[in-house]
């Protein structure tokens, strides 16, 4: 992935869907970034917690979303080490173009997380990246040791990103295709959209879904997806340790993969989710590791009517342990 993301820039890590940083085929771009952006009466993904440092400026999003994007060419030319630096490198771009008398405010202290490392400017930057990233104005470049860097896409990749005339259609068939079926007020959850932007999109491909019953409720599904979930091929590999935040445990009708809601909790939790122990498509189970020294120590917990599948999660527990170029010390399975 490393070579991929660094060298060969197949794949690209931006801020997207939710906006938050996702990592995506660059030939995609189109899909996972100026897809999101929203119409003249949409919001902004990712923009509502702007609030505060706009009322305390008294400007609106409107009036400072240009200014921002004005200044952000810059970074064509420019690799900036850390978050908290490119916010407030750009926070110092914009602090000419500003009206009269909103310099001394803008350079103020946060009133969101740090104020000794970030100014209300480097706050209102922080929320405005996110547009400023689906317009192809800033991606993450490599990584140097525990900070991200970051840069323009246009100097990433060695091109402008390509707005294209079916980006929202390409978006709404992939989520169609791995969380159908699906509603519309799930698809705007996934995207952290407006309901007003997910239908929208969703319409845009209208006329390649259908209607499905799913535990009583309407849900749409891609018809050309109908005969493989009718007759889904058998997996070659049924059972897989799944990562705290894998993307198949992303979707929102989570009782199909898992319909005993007391587990539930246990898996989908605020912080720090365990990962899943998965079997044939279903969760029957959790795990969780710990490195310790050069080691590795795994505990898992599997639920009734599992211990068929005792001898997958050891030999998944050693194959995770090379991966991370550890010794599995101690594998404890629970039941």
């Amino acid at each position: 992935m490393k070579q991929m993301l660094e060298v060969d820039k197949t794949l690209l890590q931006a801020w997207s869907l939710r906006g938050a940083p996702f990592v995506f085929p660059t030939s995609e771009s189109d899909a996972f970034l100026s897809a999101l952006i929203p119409l003249q009466d949409e919001p902004w993904i990712y923009t509502r917690g702007i609030e505060l440092a706009l009322d305390f400026l008294d400007m609106t999003f409107a009036e400072l979303l240009p200014l921002v994007k004005k200044v952000m060419p810059k970074l064509d030319g420019e690799v900036l080490k850390s978050k908290t630096t490119l916010d407030q490198t750009l926070a110092e771009w914009v602090l000419p173009l500003l009206p009269k008398g909103k310099e001394d405010l803008w350079n103020k202290p946060s009133m969101y997380g740090n104020p000794e490392k970030q100014t209300v400017g480097g706050a209102v930057v922080s929320f405005m990246l996110r547009p400023c990233a689906f317009m192809g104005l800033v991606v993450f470049a490599k990584r140097e040791g525990a900070n991200p860097t970051f840069t323009s896409f246009k100097h990433w990749t060695g091109h402008p990103l390509q707005a294209t005339d079916n980006a929202e259609q390409k978006l709404a068939r992939k989520y169609l295709h791995c969380f159908g079926p699906a509603s519309t007020g799930e698809f705007s959850d996934w995207l952290g959209c407006s309901p007003a932007q997910a239908k929208r999109i969703w319409q845009t491909v209208a006329d390649e879904i259908e209607p499905v019953r799913v535990f009583g409720k309407d849900r749409y599904i891609l018809s050309n997806d109908k005969d493989l979930l009718l007759s889904p091929p058998q997996s070659q590999r049924k059972t897989h340790l799944l990562a705290g935040h894998d993307p198949y445990l992303g979707l929102q009708d989570r009782e199909v993969v898992l319909d005993d809601k007391i587990k539930a909790k246990q898996i989908w939790q605020t912080v720090s989710n365990p990962g899943a122990i998965l079997s044939q498509g279903e969760i029957v189970g959790m795990w969780k590791s710990r490195k310790k020294g050069k080691g590795l120590e795994i505990e898992a917990t599997l639920w009734g009517g599992t211990k068929s599948i005792k001898k997958d999660v050891q030999d998944l527990g050693n194959e995770y342990a090379l991966f991370q170029l550890l010794k599995l010390n101690k594998l404890t399975l629970l039941a």
